[in-house]
C-alpha cells in the first residue's frame, strides 16, 4: 500500500498518480493551467478534459508551480487487474474429464467461455469456422449468445448436433439450422461422388455410430486395416456393464448379396450382437433373403429379439427409419446435461 496516496480531505480513499503528460510531441495540446507549464511535448488532454478532471478532483497539484500535475486513479474505481494474455490457471482437458468427448483437439470449455465473455456481449454473435467438437458454440449458448458453427467434416458436425442434443436438449432442424447436409436422396448422391468418406461419415450420423479410422480432424479418412466394417455402437444390456458391439457397413453403389455375406462374417469374427448395412441403392431381394436367414440377437437385459443383420437405405434414414437395437447405446461420450437455461440464441451450423 505504501504505493498508493491519501488526501484527508476528499474522503475518496486511496489513490495512485498517473501521468497527465503526452508521451509523444502533442504541439495542439501545448497550454498552461493554473499557472503550471505545460509539459515540453504537451498534454495528454484537451483543456475541455483537464478542466473537466478538475472539476471531479481527480488532479494532483503540486506545491510548486515547478511541478508536474497528475492524475488520481483511486482504488475504488479499480474493478480488478486487467487480464494478462497469458493464462495458466486452466488446465489441459484430461481423459478423465467430465466434459471429455473423445475429440482429439477438444479445449476446456471455461477457456472458451473467458474469450467469448472479453470479447463480445450477451445477444452477440460469435463464429467458430472450425468448429472441432462444438466446444465453442456450447461456450456461446452457456452465456447467451447467438452462434454460427463451421466445419469442413461431417463428423465434426454430427458430434457438435450430439452435443447440443445431450447438453441442452437442442435438436437439429427445430432449434437450429444445418446448412450443407444432404436433405433428399439426389443431395445424398452428390455427396457420396464428390467425397465417400465425407459420404460415409454423414451417413454413420443418422444411425449415430461412431466412425473407424477417422479422426475428424482432416477432410480424407483413413481407412486403415477396418476389415470391411465402417463405424460402430456400442450399447449396454446387461448388469455386468460389459459393452457389446453394433457393427455398421456403409455402401454408396454397387451392393450384392455377397456384401451382407461379408458383413454376417464381420459380426461372427468380431463376436458382435448385430450388424447394419447402410445403402445408398435398394437393396436386391437376394440381399434382404441373405440377411433375413442371419436370425436374431436376444438381449438378456430387455428379454428382446433385434434381427441380427438389419439393412436401411439412406432414404429409410432421411424419413426416420430407426436401428432395432437395445436402447442404451454408449456409441460417443455424451456432454453432461447443462443445469442452466440455454440462451435464446439463434444458431446454425455449416459443413463445407
Amino acid at each position: 500500500m505504501s504505493r498508493f496516496r491519501y488526501d484527508d480531505n476528499d474522503g475518496k480513499g486511496p489513490y495512485r498518480l498517473a501521468p497527465l503528460d503526452s508521451p509523444n510531441p502533442r504541439p495542439n495540446l501545448i497550454y498552461s493551467y493554473k499557472g503550471y507549464p505545460p509539459p515540453v511535448k504537451g498534454w495528454r488532454v484537451s483543456f475541455s478534459v483537464m478542466d473537466k478532471l478538475d472539476q471531479e478532483g481527480t488532479i494532483h497539484y503540486p506545491k510548486s508551480k515547478t511541478g508536474r500535475l497528475a492524475r488520481k486513479h483511486y482504488l475504488y474505481d479499480q474493478k480488478g487487474r486487467k487480464a494478462s494474455d497469458v493464462w495458466t490457471d486452466i488446465s489441459p482437458l484430461q481423459a478423465i474429464a467430465a466434459e471429455k468427448l473423445g475429440y482429439p483437439t477438444q479445449k476446456p470449455v471455461v477457456l472458451l467461455e473467458r474469450i467469448i465473455k472479453a470479447s463480445s456481449n450477451p445477444g452477440d454473435v460469435v463464429l467458430d469456422p472450425f468448429g472441432g467438437c462444438g466446444t465453442t458454440i456450447a461456450a456461446a449458448q452457456n452465456l447467451g449468445r447467438e452462434w454460427i458453427g463451421i466445419d469442413i467434416t461431417h463428423l465434426a458436425i454430427a458430434l457438435q448436433k450430439y452435443r447440443l442434443a445431450d447438453a441442452y436438449g437442442l435438436q437439429a432442424g427445430k432449434d437450429y439450422k444445418v446448412i450443407g447436409e444432404p436433405e433428399d436422396f439426389e443431395s445424398a448422391k452428390q455427396l457420396s461422388l464428390d467425397d465417400r468418406y465425407q459420404f460415409q461419415w454423414w451417413a454413420l450420423s443418422l444411425i449415430k455410430a461412431r466412425p473407424l479410422g477417422a479422426t475428424g480432424q482432416t477432410k480424407t479418412g483413413k481407412k486403415g486395416s477396418d476389415r470391411g466394417i465402417d463405424g460402430i455402437i456400442s450399447f449396454i444390456d446387461e448388469a455386468n456393464g460389459k459393452a457389446k458391439p453394433i457393427l455398421v457397413q456403409v455402401k454408396s453403389g454397387h451392393v450384392k448379396a455377397g456384401d451382407i455375406r461379408d458383413l454376417r462374417g464381420a459380426v461372427d469374427r468380431e463376436s458382435a450382437a448385430i450388424g447394419l448395412f447402410v445403402t445408398l441403392e435398394e437393396p436386391t431381394r437376394e440381399m434382404i433373403k441373405e440377411a433375413s436367414t442371419a436370425g436374431f440377437y436376444h438381449s438378456p437385459g430387455w428379454g428382446q429379439d433385434y434381427p441380427k443383420i438389419q439393412i436401411f437405405t439412406i432414404s429409410e434414414l432421411l424419413a426416420g427409419a430407426a436401428v432395432k437395437r437395445p436402447p442404451e447405446a454408449i456409441t460417443f461420450k455424451q456432454a453432461k446435461r447443462e443445469s442452466a437455461k440455454p440462451g435464446e440464441a439463434q444458431a446454425d451450423l455449416f459443413t463445407g
